[in-house]
């Protein structure tokens, strides 16, 4: 059998000139800027609305509405909408920002894509944020979601062909969800789950670990603090709830794990892929040469690519 992983796709010459230069670029503008840790959170929250950094002032989409739910807690989970009129299914979108930043209306763009490409209606969810709501509060948000479209979806949106995904600390939180579904609720039909650079082990895999301090979206620190803020108490950050990367991962719908080799969670996603296979699963693994932290969220052709091949994906899944 011929190895899925080529070699090639890591070495220095696979490396576009564009994205290079878009890393290059990432690395200047982030260089001196200052950490959310010391900041604050709220304050980098602020900044980032503002468009302060790498990333443009979120475009707000005039398609897009809001519906409330109640969370496990009591309390009220906003959940953003941007759909077709007439769904085809529902893609559950859960956001990224290392569990402390990061927001449902921030990516407008984004979900009207992926509704426009897909025929999906996407539902974002607002879940409760580090350091100020702590594990376990924003994976049983994520949980709520979900389980309130596994009872509603089909009143709501007239169907109930139900996919997931996300992004970073969304592709975390989209893998507990799902592993929370089976184990807790019984419940296993999403169609398919389309994981983006996700973080799964907590306790850090050795990319995390060796990547170092260079300025390129997510350093070494950068995922100890988010880390820290979102675990402050967790005894054991191999718990698979916590670290999807240890659970047993049989009955998972079929998955599409994005992820670039210049990622310093690029292990996360090579480690989970395997397990998601040996568990009897059907995976996918798409590798972007050069690819940062985050590349799927900036103009460039690599995420072009991405964005094309999760879209396609989506339509697969729910035919």
């Amino acid at each position: 059998m011929a190895n899925p992983l080529d070699s090639a796709l890591f070495r220095p010459d696979a490396v576009a000139r564009e994205t290079r230069a878009l890393n290059e670029a990432m690395v200047k503008v982030l260089t001196g800027l200052p950490d959310w840790w010391v900041v604050g959170a709220a304050t980098a929250r602020a900044a980032r609305r503002r468009g302060d950094g790498p990333f443009p002032a979120p475009v707000m989409s005039p398609r897009a509405r809001t519906r409330q739910i109640s969370g496990k807690d009591g309390n009220e989970i906003v959940l953003r909408i941007v759909a077709p009129d007439t769904p085809r299914g529902v893609y559950l979108h859960i956001h990224g920002g290392g569990w402390v930043l990061g927001a449902s209306d921030l990516q407008d763009p984004m979900l009207e894509r992926i509704a426009d490409n897909t025929g999906l209606a996407v539902v974002s969810v607002e879940y409760r944020l580090a350091p100020e709501h702590p594990y376990p509060a924003g994976p049983d948000d994520c949980e709520s979601a979900a389980l309130w479209l596994t009872r509603h979806a089909k009143a709501e949106f007239g169907t109930d062909a139900l996919t997931i995904g996300g992004e970073s600390a969304g592709g975390h939180l989209a893998a507990v969800t799902l592993l929370r579904l089976r184990d807790r609720h019984g419940y296993t039909g999403f169609r398919g789950a389309n994981l983006v650079y996700g973080a799964y082990d907590m306790a850090m895999t050795p990319s995390q670990r060796a990547f170092g301090n260079e300025r390129l979206v997510l350093r070494t620190i950068d995922i100890v603090q988010f880390a820290n803020a979102f675990l402050p108490a967790a005894p054991d950050r191999r718990d698979p709830d916590i670290s999807p990367l240890y659970a047993r991962l049989h009955s998972m719908p079929s998955a599409l794990f994005t992820v670039g080799t210049s990622d310093a969670l690029l292990d996360d996603t090579l480690f989970m892929h395997g397990r998601w296979i040996a568990a009897g699963n059907h995976a996918e693994l798409a590798i972007y040469p050069g690819g940062a932290h985050g590349f799927t969220l900036f103009p460039n052709r690599l995420a072009d690519q991405a964005a094309a091949a999760m879209d396609a994906f989506l339509r697969r899944v729910t035919r």
